[in-house]
């Protein structure tokens, strides 16, 4: 896995990056022109908070991708707020993912780091 979260990081399946997405993902600091993504990654982080219990937040992250699914953990496209229930994070991921498909993931990330 390429995440130092190998053991906390649950990927939903690769979505194909549409053409709208693309143009805005293009203009964003995340964009690599040497190695061009045609996919997202979605995906539910666990983050270990530092005490003696172990307990997670969670986050969910979005990563521009090749269709093998390589993607570069250190440059995420988005990445949530920590939130203290597993629930949450995976419907927001599920909310990120039906965007996506609609290729409108890049304004609904933009309206979720509104909120």
């Amino acid at each position: 896995m390429k995440t130092p979260n190998y053991h906390d990081f649950y990927p939903k399946e690769l979505i194909a990056i549409g053409a709208d997405d693309l143009i805005t993902l293009k203009e964003s600091d995340t964009y690599n022109p040497y190695s061009p993504s045609t996919h997202w990654l979605i995906a539910v982080e666990g983050v270990q908070l530092p005490q003696p219990k172990i307990y997670y937040h969670w986050k969910v992250s979005v990563y521009p991708a090749n269709s093998e699914g390589d993607f570069n953990w250190q440059k995420p496209y988005y990445c949530s707020a920590p939130m203290k229930l597993i629930d949450h994070a995976i419907t927001l991921a599920s909310s990120l993912a039906a965007s996506s498909i609609k290729d409108e993931l890049t304004s609904a990330a933009l309206l979720e780091k509104i909120s």
